[in-house]
């Protein structure tokens, strides 16, 4: 079942419903679901599917040939690259669809690849159309190299589709058998990766899933986040030092520097490294008045499952191989996941009042949004309107009950940001306590919302 690709099969297929022959680019992180929205693209189509791997041209040519062998079409031992594109493609009929995946490594072994392809696509099939798919897993080679490499071949690229990692509604329309707190744990810990939520059993809960994917060493997930990791960077140990540090809440270059001993300039450069693969982000709040009072220059995990392991596993690996899997969880997890979890959670809180703005159901029209990371505390959401009318929320997954404290420490830190909004909204798991319940049937600005409310 794929969700919440609308918009991106539609870019495709008016691609496809061109005359003539094209040449597109897609691209995202690992797991975010390219090959699944193209196997969905395809489903009517004619179309040959090669996955190129990291090796010298010859050998990719030997075994695109293989490949073509098993199913009963020929080639020479050693074929050149028209001959190979020649035969992955019927003859006559629709317009034909060529997916090249992971298509770098092609173009990283073989500088005359994507002049040679454009020639092939523009001449050998000028009578006859086809629309040839890259894929590649490689963001930060996308966007910061694959111009410079290809020159001015660039030129003959139709489009770029980037896919991004999909929503938290999608996750709930996926999986209808979770309860919704299972559902939240399992967006922070396998984010909007639809890869990774296609190894999950919906019979199981998300402890048993972990348990079984992640935590158990003959789990299929079991190194997947280290795997991620040194797929897309060299000098792991390096990088494995800096997320440790952002993942034990060590967010700023400083407090980095001091941990790892490394230089400032070394830092940053990996940072930076990591900010274009997205696995890293650096946080930036909303602005207000509060500028003396805001944080700048935090660095956070963007990638959930990395985020999750980092925090997790890697510091307690040694325990992780002497310990079953069941009292690992129970050593680590169980006591500390409501507290790891509550950051995703005010993103599907964000996600929640995005939605309501859409549908006009929120009590201001909102221009823009964001969070306020200030130096004693933050606003978890933030959204202003057209006539300067603004909106505060404050989401609360840990605690089982939020009370009349958090609230007054929600005020507190919109003093520290200078604002005034008119509207708060507090989100709660479960419930609140009795005077704020009081309080909000008395002040028409303030809005409680738990998760039945959310799962409506």
């Amino acid at each position: 079942m794929l969700l919440g690709r609308n918009s991106e099969l539609q870019y495709l297929n008016r691609f496809y419903d061109r005359s003539g022959s094209q040449i597109l680019v897609v691209y995202g992180q690992e797991m975010v679901g390219k090959t699944a929205l193209l196997k969905e693209f395809v489903q009517d189509k004619p179309y040959y599917y090669y996955e190129c791997r990291s090796c010298s041209p010859r050998e990719q040519l030997y075994l695109w040939g293989l490949e073509l062998a098993d199913q009963g079409i020929k080639t020479l031992k050693y074929p050149d690259l028209p001959e190979v594109l020649e035969a992955s493609l019927q003859k006559g009929g629709a317009k034909q669809v060529l997916i090249l995946d992971e298509f770098q490594n092609f173009v990283k072994s073989d500088p005359d690849f994507m002049s040679r392809l454009v020639s092939f696509v523009n001449n050998k099939w000028q009578n006859r159309e086809v629309l040839v798919v890259l894929i590649s897993s490689s963001i930060g080679w996308v966007e910061n190299d694959m111009i410079s490499r290809i020159g001015e071949v660039a030129y003959e690229l139709a489009g770029l589709l980037k896919i991004r990692e999909l929503p938290f509604s999608c996750l709930r329309d996926y999986f209808t058998g979770f309860s919704f707190e299972d559902l939240v744990n399992i967006y922070a810990v396998f984010g909007g990766f639809p890869g990774l939520w296609s190894f999950l059993d919906e019979k199981k809960s998300f402890k048993e899933n972990l348990i079984r994917l992640v935590l158990s060493k003959s789990g299929a997930l079991h190194q997947k986040a280290e795997a991620i990791v040194s797929s897309e960077l060299r000098e792991t140990g390096v990088y494995n030092t800096i997320l440790a540090c952002i993942a034990e809440g060590q967010g700023k270059l400083n407090a980095i520097f001091e941990a790892t001993g490394f230089s400032r300039a070394k830092i940053s450069v990996y940072l930076k490294n990591m900010i274009e693969l997205e696995i890293v982000e650096k946080v930036f709040s909303l602005e207000t008045e509060g500028h003396d009072n805001m944080q700048k220059g935090i660095y956070r995990i963007h990638y959930p499952f990395i985020h999750f392991y980092f925090s997790f596993l890697y510091p307690h690996l040694s325990d992780l191989n002497k310990l079953s899997e069941r009292e690992f969880y129970q050593r680590y997890i169980a006591q500390e996941i409501r507290f790891y979890t509550g950051f995703y959670f005010k993103k599907i809180c964000m996600e929640y009042m995005q939605e309501q703005d859409r549908l006009d159901r929120l009590p201001i029209k909102a221009q823009d949004s964001g969070e306020w990371v200030g130096k004693n505390g933050n606003i978890d959401i933030i959204m202003t309107g057209k006539e300067g009318e603004s909106l505060i929320g404050l989401c609360n997954w840990d605690k089982p009950m939020m009370n009349y404290d958090d609230y007054e420490w929600l005020n507190y830190l919109a003093g520290q940001a200078r604002i005034s909004p008119e509207y708060i909204y507090l989100f709660s798991q479960e419930r609140f306590d009795e005077q704020l319940e009081l309080e909000a049937k008395v002040k028409k600005g303030l809005r409680l919302v738990t998760l039945k409310d959310m799962n409506r």
